[in-house]
């Protein structure tokens, strides 16, 4: 009994995202830590100087000796050790030094993360400090914490856009029946302002000011009054800092092409789509979360070039991290759920 109360009180589901890590509580049932998937560390030893937010402000700004680095790409493990440094850098900010009971974790995961990449994942959490740890598809996740019944005998189809890969997949109970992830998401859409900024205003721009950019004037169609910002970089031309307007039509342009590949990908999975779960979306629509669908009028697009009703979920940003937390309690009714024990 006394042993069984801890767990409960240890359990929590992780996002382990390209972009930002997300704990959820099964205790507090409620979002406990949300910081950048970022880790400085020295060149020479490797040894992690800051991790999250404090990370995340040496962006771009690091002496030589420094690197500051994000150990995730595209939704996956690129570099295992300091993956691993980070999550146990979180379960230690989460529980504190001295935790006693090791914490039950459940992760989130590309849906169509390979066995390697997998295990590598698994192996991360043990290392960290987890009891045990399970996986989740990012896609089932992002559809319980948006509220879809998956387990019901009906088609539900969930778009989840990441900072590194996009999920689309149609779900029915309990399991996935169709899906595709494509490594095209929100980071692809910093990249490509990037270098459109660069390309059309021979202008040096860097990560966080491309974000910057997305989030204030992007959108995935016209707007009914255009918009303009001021941004800042280094002129490649004169190289010298300069200031330069940059408009909503120019960041709708440099986005179209990832913005389509997205699309296109959600016309596939819809093509794949058994006839009566295709029905069942007719009447249910599609919904999407990750913080990629936040580019105004995403929604309004994909509905126009699939001719159904798509709508953002509540909490875009939190679906994913709040439905694996929901995932701990289903854990014997979801198909497919991957495990390792320390």
């Amino acid at each position: 009994m006394c042993f069984s109360f801890f767990k409960t009180n240890k359990s929590i589901a992780i996002d382990l995202g390209t972009a930002n890590t997300l704990i959820y509580s099964k205790k507090h049932k409620k979002i406990i830590l949300n910081e950048p998937s970022v880790v400085a560390i020295e060149k020479d030893t490797k040894r992690v100087l800051a991790v999250g937010n404090e990370a995340r402000e040496m962006l771009g700004k690091t002496p030589d000796d420094i690197k500051a680095v994000k150990p995730l790409s595209e939704g996956v493990i690129a570099d295992y050790d300091i993956t691993e440094a980070m999550i146990k850098h979180f379960i230690t900010k989460v529980f504190g030094k001295y935790h006693f009971f090791l914490p039950e974790i459940i992760i989130c995961v590309p849906i169509d993360v390979t066995d390697v990449e997998k295990r590598a994942v698994l192996e991360a959490a043990i290392n960290a400090g987890a009891k045990t740890a399970y996986l989740i598809e990012e896609g089932r996740a992002a559809a319980l914490g948006a509220g879809l019944d998956i387990s019901a005998p009906e088609g539900n189809m969930i778009i989840d856009i990441g900072g590194g890969s996009t999920d689309v997949a149609i779900l029915s109970l309990g399991s996935t029946v169709v899906s595709k992830t494509i490594r095209t998401a929100g980071s692809n859409f910093d990249n490509d302002i990037m270098k459109y900024v660069r390309r059309t205003h021979s202008l040096l721009i860097g990560e966080r000011m491309a974000e910057d950019i997305k989030i204030k004037i992007g959108s995935a169609i016209p707007l009914d009054e255009e918009e303009t910002l001021i941004i800042k970089g280094r002129d490649l031309i004169m190289g010298l800092p300069k200031p330069v307007t940059i408009s909503s039509e120019e960041v709708r342009e440099a986005m179209m092409e990832s913005l389509m590949q997205i699309v296109e990908c959600v016309k596939w999975v819809l093509e794949q789509a058994p006839p009566e779960l295709a029905s069942d979306i007719v009447d249910n629509g599609i919904v999407m979360t990750g913080g990629g669908s936040l580019i105004r009028n995403f929604p309004k697009m994909i509905s126009t070039y699939t001719s159904l009703p798509v709508r953002l979920a509540d909490a875009p940003l939190e679906s994913v991290v709040r439905g694996a937390g929901m995932a701990l309690d289903l854990l014997d009714k979801l198909k497919k759920i991957d495990k390792a024990v320390r």
